[in-house]
């Protein structure tokens, strides 16, 4: 799938450019993400069956915090590049309007084993977009929908919300841009 091949291409691109200072490029990154991922369909999805119960002002607020916190959470993570190539592989339909592309992540001249990193996408408005991303088989959204259900489940909406704040806050914080 092209649109996946164009997001990698760009985003490797701006990972090896160690010319541009290291702020630049997160917020480079981010723009990329931000046009190629489905963050409304990511915070649904992580959010389970409590999407049901809570209000569109809520959801509003939710996707926002969200959506921050995962493009903070992946651009922290930038500075530990260390020349890796990403393979990309098939792509398999998973019903009408959805798709996942198979990739590796891999190290030149490495004996590791290649890193499996999937990304899945919804058709939305005639885009491919990207909802969810797997990591040897390890879904970022079903990893949290897991967290956040233990939280809504015993604590509420309300400190779920002040949990992903307080986390998103002090990653904005270390990345520089609180």
């Amino acid at each position: 799938m092209s649109e996946v091949k164009v997001v990698l291409d760009k985003a490797l691109a701006i990972l090896r450019d160690s010319k541009t200072p290291l702020p630049q490029r997160r917020e480079e990154l981010r723009t990329i993400v931000a046009a190629h991922f489905d963050f409304n369909e990511m915070s649904r999805s992580a959010l389970g069956y409590h999407w049901r119960y809570i209000s569109p002002a809520q959801r509003s607020e939710f996707v926002s915090v969200f959506t921050k916190f995962i493009e903070d959470t992946y651009l922290n993570k930038i500075q530990y590049y260390s020349g890796q190539d990403i393979e990309i592989g098939r792509t398999i339909a998973s019903g009408p309007g959805y798709a996942e592309v198979r990739t590796k992540v891999v190290k030149r001249g490495s004996e590791e084993q290649p890193l499996a990193l999937n990304f899945e996408l919804k058709q939305t408005a005639g885009r491919w977009l990207i909802y969810d991303v797997t990591v040897d088989q390890i879904s970022i959204v079903a990893n949290y929908r897991n967290q956040f259900n233990r939280v809504f489940n015993e604590k509420g909406f309300g400190t779920l919300m002040s949990d992903l704040k307080r986390k998103q806050e002090q990653l904005a914080a270390s990345l520089g841009h609180a």
